[in-house]
């Protein structure tokens, strides 16, 4: 998962493959509740690992519910309806779904049999509306207390007392702010359905009908039917009792699955069409109308039993009018869509948006303005008109993960996209960023490279690693190829005279890089690639023009999206002479020297200072005359001299110059 505080997409222009999804959020966090209520143990297949199912799976936890993590699956014995312990402060973070779900839950709970509660989140979720759930439940006898603002969390539950339940009139909640306040009732009030039937009705509309579709099917999967008054009024059978299903498998998340179904009708072609799994036709979540949406605009789709595949047909895109009250969360992909359609689209009955992880129809609306849109709002909708001309844009996420991941379908306008806080996306999607750089494809010259040059023991792999750390980026030490194809030559009994033995291993290698770590062939080599004989023998190696050539193709392949560090001592002069930023990375010899000693002794290494200054000095002398890509500043590279730095000076000056060759704003 990204921790970097912005990601760069370099304009994009094609995508195919497939994508797995994760596990649905809605299906996840209640089929989570569901377990910790209900009779017996279950077993959760599939299971989102996000920061929602987090936050309740801990809120679970300090209720008593035995939670048993396995890889993606989590096994869960069940509370049974009663108490395990009576008084808890749980922290929910920014989820809507788990905040509304067990507060119902818990102030049923808690008045019933006598607990204590308190429910609280992040800022933002003491600022998303509580107060018509709140309003559903006090009447029933069930103590509520604000602890902040009326109407919004914090909230305490319950007063240590044991309550009679007025259970005989029907309950009335307002459906037109959000359905979780609905899906909480209809799972909390199961609980209390011994002796009498239970009814909720709706007051004014109900949005976002195929949420509670999903919560009516899910209790029934638990062993309850609640019958369904043409969406205005739900009765739980009397006698009602929740009870394990033993196993349930979460599908894939429909509201995640928009963002590819979008890629492929913007950048798959017919012949290698995007292909999407772990949700399709059979889905239970309303969210996969999507679909209907996207063939709406152009898009070319086929699917199956839990998968769907897209592509491009209609282009540009045809603009829509729809009512999104049938997927609120999917319908915000429609407007990043909408930048690529001709004409304007108009989405509506959207009001939902304003009280989410943010006010999105404005955030929506600021953000297309920045690209280049037209863009109209109102209270419960929005208008997109496409840029006549693209501009490059840093977009604001308001850590909102829907926004970050609708924004990064901008990069196909011929501009690059900076999207702000990308790790916002851990709330549902946390490996978001790398499946969609996994799917898309960009012209090579417009995926933008660092390059890292200098010396010996000048630090450059360091520097770079963390640059790209700090980046997203992907890392390419070039010296570890020449290492690398040495190690292969000192294992294999290949002599350093051996111009043509040795550019065979060098074609042949399978190299992987990441986390300052080298795989070859799948096997770990990042010691062993730092013995001081392999890098003896890799400078040697490195002057045969056979050897560099087969390296040559193997090196240009990094740069792929979202962008590449490059490190060595051709890397701006030979490699990438185009890259926006080339850096010369020096130190005096004697620095160079007392910190690869510092290292050797720190890993029990023996080691002469002098020795070690002396074997510097004649790499140098021997990198910077030999005939093949002798070692030299690039005209345009900056100059770093580190002998004085930290590598946090370093990476921070780096980060400076880079910064300043973008095109976004600093605003």
């Amino acid at each position: 998962m990204l921790s970097i505080p912005f990601i760069d997409v370099p304009p994009l222009n094609g995508a195919a493959g497939t994508v797995r999804l994760p596990g649905s959020k809605s299906i996840s966090n209640r089929v989570l509740l569901l377990a910790a209520l209900c009779e017996g143990t279950t077993l959760v297949q599939d299971l989102l690992a996000s920061e929602d199912t987090q936050v309740m799976l801990d809120a679970l936890r300090a209720l008593g519910c035995a939670v048993e993590p396995d890889g993606s699956s989590v096994r869960i014995t069940g509370l049974g309806g009663r108490l395990a312990t009576r008084d808890a402060d749980i922290f929910l973070g920014n989820s809507g779904t788990s905040t509304r779900s067990l507060t119902a839950a818990l102030a049923v709970l808690s008045a019933s049999q006598g607990g204590r509660f308190e429910i609280r989140g992040v800022p933002r979720m003491h600022e998303r509306p509580i107060g018509d759930l709140v309003d559903a439940l006090r009447p029933l006898g069930c103590p509520i207390e604000h602890l902040g603002q009326d109407g919004y969390p914090p909230l305490r539950l319950g007063d240590g007392r044991v309550h009679a339940l007025e259970l005989d009139a029907p309950i009335r909640v307002r459906g037109n702010v959000s359905s979780q306040f609905l899906t909480g009732l209809l799972q909390a009030l199961c609980l209390v359905a011994g002796d009498r039937d239970v009814t909720i009705e709706v007051v004014g509309e109900l949005i976002s009908q195929p949420y509670i579709a999903i919560t009516l099917n899910l209790l029934q999967r638990f062993g309850i039917t609640v019958r369904n008054e043409s969406w205005q009024r739900f009765v739980i059978p009397q006698g009602s009792r929740l009870r394990s299903p033993g196993e349930i498998h979460v599908e894939g998340d429909a509201s995640s699955a928009s963002y590819f179904v979008a890629l492929g009708a913007i950048a798959a072609s017919a012949g290698a069409p995007l292909r999407i799994e772990g949700v399709g036709q059979d889905s239970i979540q309303g969210d996969v109308r999507f679909v209907d949406a996207a063939v709406g605009m152009g898009a070319q789709v086929k699917s199956g039993p839990n998968w769907i595949e897209v592509s491009r047909g209609a282009w540009p895109l045809k603009a829509l009018t729809l009512d999104c009250n049938h997927i609120p969360d999917a319908a915000m992909t429609l407007a990043v869509m909408a930048l690529y359609a001709r004409g304007t689209t108009r989405l509506t009955n959207i009001a939902s948006w304003r009280v989410k992880e943010t006010d999105r129809i404005a955030a929506m609306a600021a953000e297309l303005r920045k690209l280049g849109a037209a863009v109209l709002e109102g209270t419960d909708f929005i208008e997109v008109t496409p840029p006549a001309a693209w501009r490059p844009a840093a977009i604001r996420t308001y850590d909102d993960h829907r926004v970050a991941m609708c924004f990064s379908l901008a990069a196909f306008g011929g501009v690059p996209v900076r999207i702000l806080d990308p790790k916002c996306v851990a709330k549902t999607f946390p490996d978001y960023f790398e499946s969609l750089f996994a799917l898309v494809r960009a012209d090579a010259a417009e995926v933008p490279v660092i390059t890292i040059d200098g010396p010996t023991a000048s630090g450059k792999g360091t520097l770079a690693s963390t640059v790209a750390q700090a980046l997203g980026y992907h890392w390419l030490d070039s010296g570890m190829l020449y290492r690398a194809t040495a190690l292969c030559a000192l294992e294999a009994g290949v002599a350093a005279d051996n111009e043509v033995g040795l550019a065979g291993l060098a074609a042949a290698l399978d190299l992987r890089f990441g986390d300052e770590r080298v795989w070859l062939a799948g096997r770990d080599v990042s010691a062993a690639l730092r013995r001081e004989e392999v890098g003896a023998l890799a400078s040697k190696i490195s002057v045969w023009p056979a050897v560099r050539q087969a390296l040559h193709d193997l090196q240009l392949s990094f740069r792929r999206v979202p962008g590449l560090v490059a490190d060595g001592r051709d890397m701006g002069t030979v490699l990438f002479p185009g890259a926006p930023l080339k850096v010369f990375l020096t130190a005096s010899a004697a620095m160079r020297a007392e910190r690869r000693h510092k290292q050797l002794i720190s890993k029990g290494i023996p080691a002469n200072i002098d020795v070690l200054r002396a074997d510097l000095e004649a790499r140098d002398e021997r990198d910077r005359n030999r005939t093949v890509a002798p070692l030299k500043p690039a005209e345009d590279a900056q100059l770093l001299d580190n002998s004085a730095l930290t590598i946090e000076a370093s990476v921070d000056q780096v980060l400076a110059w880079w910064s300043a060759r973008r095109p976004f704003d600093r605003g």
